[in-house]
């Protein structure tokens, strides 16, 4: 019997092994294709073992590396603002329409899911946030169009909350003389870690891979968030590469193309992948197990 355990236990071990190089190895073929000679690429196709490499493509980044930190700046800065206040709004949201006894909940749940179905689509969007609140150009519109709530963030939110929070906790406190606000601030907020951690990441990974507000809403290179200004830079090297035989010179039919788009991809994902393991354990806190004795 333990035999037969200790055989499970290694086969699941060798399925999760398979699956995180599964999910590991497109990262390193990733960098290595970033590192490779443009010109093997196009010849040899991708590999994981390149006959050349090549620091091409990071050497045009280091060029425009004080544009590239400024980008970075603004990047983390909108995704820091706005996944905290949009988690702020939609926890505040989501924790009415948790309790029953809100007058109204259903409906207002419905409007919430009626946003999932419908938009107003892209023309009126533009015209309201440069017409009505005159946002083009400023940091506001790569920040205001991801902090109103996300539908689906606000029912998942409010599903956890009606779920997994215990109502005798909730009665509890409101025998023990506790408000609402001290409820959201005191009760639920701790014990909803898992579902804040999750849709966080959801909201820092709309706002950091963001470029369509960018593209829409900001022609100022100084507010150029990184996806826009990496997007740019690109546009430029497949103008320069495909105008090359009208120019002199061989300088121009040397830049970097293909490689050039995995090292973009390499500068837009490394601080992901570097900020995910340290937020990783608030998925496994905030459980409700023992909340409720007796």
């Amino acid at each position: 019997m333990k035999n037969e355990s200790r055989g499970l236990q290694w086969a699941a071990h060798i399925i999760l092994i398979v699956i995180s190089l599964a999910c590991i190895l497109p990262f390193v073929l990733l960098f290595i294709s970033s590192i490779t000679d443009d010109h093997t690429i196009a010849v040899e196709g991708y590999s994981f073992f390149p006959s050349k490499l090549s620091l091409g493509a990071y050497e045009y980044l280091w060029r425009e590396s004080a544009q590239i930190l400024h980008a970075y700046g603004i990047t983390i800065l909108i995704t820091v603002i706005g996944t905290s206040a949009s988690l702020v709004m939609t926890s505040l949201l989501a924790y009415p329409l948790s309790r029953k006894d809100l007058p109204g909940g259903v409906v207002l749940s419905f409007i919430v899911f009626f946003t999932l179905l419908f938009n107003g689509g892209l023309v009126p969007t533009y015209l309201v946030y440069t017409q009505l609140f005159d946002l083009k150009n400023t940091l506001l519109a790569l920040l205001i169009p991801w902090l109103l709530m996300n539908g689906f963030n606000v029912l998942l939110m409010r599903t956890f909350f009606a779920t997994t929070i215990p109502s005798a906790v909730l009665e509890s406190a409101s025998m023990d003389g506790a408000g609402e606000f001290r409820m959201y601030y005191k009760i639920i907020l701790p014990l909803s870690l898992p579902i804040m951690a999750t849709v966080g990441m959801f909201q820092g990974l709309a706002y950091w891979n963001d470029w369509n507000n960018g593209l829409v809403f900001v022609t100022d290179p100084e507010l150029f968030s990184l996806q826009n200004l990496l997007n740019r830079i690109m546009s430029d090297i497949q103008y320069l590469t495909r105008n090359s035989s009208m120019n002199s010179g061989n300088a121009l039919e040397q830049l970097p193309s293909e490689t050039f788009r995995m090292a973009v991809a390499v500068i837009g994902v490394l601080p992901i992948l570097v900020a995910y393991p340290f937020f990783q354990k608030y998925f496994v806190k905030g459980m409700t197990i023992g909340a409720v004795k007796g």
